[in-house]
């Protein structure tokens, strides 16, 4: 199955006549103008490229770096984060394509990082040699540009032919340029996309499913396509036949393809909400509603059987559970579906992953993972096998194809380094193909699992590492991180950083699995939804409340941590119970929560959030908006935010605004704002392992 994604604009500069530039700039001046007068005084810092922001980026970035790089800690870590980042022994993760295996890697030699291949005979080896098929840093130099790769999407079967996506400084608007795998080139008058949040798959050989920023409205209030069009090989975009047109409320639309048995499936989809969608299946002209609920997820195909995860209970169905039906049912009124899996109170169902002759299938219990191999009997019974790896950690099925039966596995856990493993698809024998190097001595340190007891009484799990030799007193340096939001689930990891840089200096780690996440499937995530978005900050003050019962830390001595819609989370944490934490780090936040549905992206929140410019949910909002509980007479910790200008998702003035407004209330702040690297916030290793070490620099001269 084809993956979705989204690529925002670009300029034609040789048609820009004087006028119109001078029209332009009026308009502007008149747009920042009106903003300058509302009743928030810091809307300018919402300019991201205007000069009078920058310079104030600037003044804010120098006395931060000044400040922590100052610091005799810095150079240490940020020489230790680097050389983990550039380490060569690292494991080369790779993903297989007609026979062979394809991997991004950057290193101190490249920076910007090389595509290359190989073989698997060659991957089994400890020094694989690899070929290079594209060399980002030799195409930034030569064209003059500052490139991120974000992406290769190749044509199923043979994969020679894929779209290339290129980011300018990391953003997620990417430009989208036709690349030939046999001459390890760009194709000469191929299928090109110019800036944009697109999104591009393949339909044929000659043929794409597009969507793009095709001029006026064709983009959704989100900012992505809503126009789908099929676009023909050798033809200019402006002659592509549309296919489909979304409501401009609806987030995005788009088309891909999915293959089974030889055969190939067009699908339509249309996303009327974050967490909505319709499905439909192309048929010649025809356009067939897949006869599934709007919140239901499409998973993908086995056997002419496609395979759906429901969100909520639907006929006889639990919610959660794992159906199948015919695909050549879907245009049938009676459509049958049967039941595959079903999840229960402690176990969530993370993925399916299909096979030559079997389905693999990722269940997670209390956040931990577990594999089965389900394989359909004579009787039409599935047999059940659990694959034979580890119940403590994260594990990750790759590289599996409907031609084959071997796969790939990767599993980690805190204090376990990454290891890659081929499981031979027969016997389900494991053999251990590459393991990641270990950066510290884990055998100092344990890692348990707790639970916390929120205001209402839910049990909230969470892991803690740490020394084993740690004494409870109350003054160990502790970290509390959490993202609690989009059914996404904060699972077992290593990190070598953490590991490195943290916990070999005295530091407590704990990961929160807050309610807003899908630890426990759509359950978990429904429950902090829009007015119980509170339900999230309670658990994650429950955990820290416990790990001051605890004497793990104390007050004086906890740090939290969180990005994106975690920097909102830890945004929240600090104005609403500021006496429980000495350090914060809030990263590329979401913070002015009455203007983030009209800022890049964020329309397409209002199904975690709601709507602020109705009044009934701006009622619940504004009782936890970082940016508008924010008080004079508060004692805040000494906060330090950091954010991309190049951040096209979450826009960078949430950080820059909550920054000015505590400074102007007489707050001590940090502030760091990267000029490229998106929403990851760095674009190369050098930027990551900078903007990593100003974080541990800040949390040892907090907290320990």
């Amino acid at each position: 199955m084809s993956v979705i994604q989204t690529k925002d604009k670009i300029l034609n500069k040789d048609r820009k006549t004087t006028a119109a530039r001078s029209l332009i700039f009026l308009l502007c001046t008149l747009a920042f103008s009106a903003i300058a007068s509302s009743d928030d005084p810091y809307l300018w810092l919402e300019d991201v490229e205007g000069e009078k922001a920058l310079a104030w980026v600037t003044k804010k970035n120098d006395n931060s770096l000044s400040y922590l790089k100052g610091q005799t800690t810095y150079q240490g870590i940020y020489e230790d984060t680097l050389s983990i980042l550039n380490d060569k022994d690292r494991i080369p993760y790779a993903g297989e394509r007609a026979g062979y295996y394809y991997n991004f890697w950057r290193d101190e030699n490249h920076v910007r990082g090389i595509y290359r291949r190989t073989t698997l005979d060659e991957y089994k080896k400890d020094n694989s040699q690899w070929e290079t098929v594209l060399d980002i840093d030799a195409l930034a130099e030569k064209e003059g540009e500052n490139w991120v790769y974000k992406g290769m999407n190749c044509h199923y079967p043979k994969y020679e032919r894929c779209l290339v996506s290129l980011s300018r400084g990391g953003a997620d608007a990417t430009v989208v340029r036709e690349f030939d795998m046999n001459s390890k080139s760009f194709v000469k008058n191929g299928f090109y996309l110019p800036e944009a949040k697109s999104s591009v798959s393949w339909r044929d050989d000659n043929s794409v499913f597009v969507g793009t920023n095709f001029g006026e409205n064709s983009l959704t209030d989100s900012g992505y396509p809503r126009v789908v069009k099929i676009w023909q090989r050798g033809e200019p975009l402006a002659r592509a036949t549309t296919l489909y047109e979304a409501e401009k409320t609806s987030v995005s639309a788009g088309a891909f393809s999915m293959y089974d048995n030889g055969k190939t499936h067009h699908m339509l989809y249309d996303g009327t909400s974050f967490y909505t969608r319709d499905m439909y299946l192309l048929k010649g002209d025809n356009k067939i509603r897949v006869p599934i609920p709007e919140d239901a997820s499409l998973i993908g195909l086995y056997n002419n059987k496609f395979f759906v995860q429901l969100k909520s209970e639907w006929k006889d169905f639990a919610q959660a559970e794992v159906i199948y039906a015919d695909i050549d049912d879907v245009a049938k009124e009676d459509i049958t579906f049967t039941s595959f899996i079903k999840p229960s109170d402690t176990r969530s169902i993370e993925g399916l992953n299909f096979t030559k002759s079997a389905i693999l299938v990722t269940v997670m219990e209390h956040v931990k993972d577990k594999l089965f191999r389900y394989q359909l009997a004579e009787n039409g019974e599935w047999k059940i096998e659990q694959v034979d790896f580890p119940t403590t950690g994260t594990i990750s099925v790759f590289n599996t194809d409907p031609e084959r039966d071997s796969f790939f596995v990767n599993y980690a856990d805190f204090l376990s380094p990454s290891t890659l493993y081929l499981v031979d698809g027969k016997t389900l024998s494991i053999n251990k193909l590459k393991s990641a190097k270990a950066h510290f001595d884990a055998d100092n340190f344990v890692t348990t699992q707790k639970f916390a007891t929120s205001k209402d009484g839910t049990q909230v799990p969470y892991f803690i590492v740490h020394r084993k030799d740690i004494a409870l007193n109350g003054k160990n340096p502790t970290l509390l991180y959490a993202y609690g939001g989009f059914e996404v689930s904060m699972q077992p990891f290593y990190s070598a950083s953490v590991g490195k840089n943290w916990l070999e200096k005295g530091g407590v780690y704990v990961l929160a699995n807050i309610r807003g996440g899908g630890e426990y499937g759509p359950r978990w995530h429904q429950a902090a939804l829009k007015e119980n978005r509170h339900k999230a900050f309670e658990d994650f003050e429950a955990v820290a409340e416990q790990l001051i019962a605890d004497k793990v830390t104390s007050p004086k001595h906890l740090g939290i941590q969180g990005g994106s819609n975690g920097g909102l989370l830890v945004g929240a944490a600090f104005t609403r119970r500021p006496e429980l934490y000495n350090a914060v780090i809030c990263q590329v936040p979401l913070l002015d929560m009455k203007r983030f549905n009209q800022l890049l992206a964020g329309a397409s929140w209002m199904g975690e959030y709601g709507n602020p410019d109705i009044p009934e949910e701006w009622a619940y909002i504004k009782t936890y908006s970082p940016y508008h509980n924010l008080s004079k007479d508060g004692v805040y910790p000494k906060v330090f935010f950091t954010t991309s200008t190049r951040d096209d998702r979450v826009h960078p003035g949430h950080a820059r605004k909550m920054v000015a407004k505590m400074e102007d209330m007489g707050f001590d702040v940090l502030y760091f704002e990267n000029t490229e690297g998106g929403h990851a916030g760095a674009a190369n290793n050098e930027q990551r392992a900078m903007v990593s070490s100003l974080n541990y620099v800040y949390l040892l001269n907090r907290l320990k």
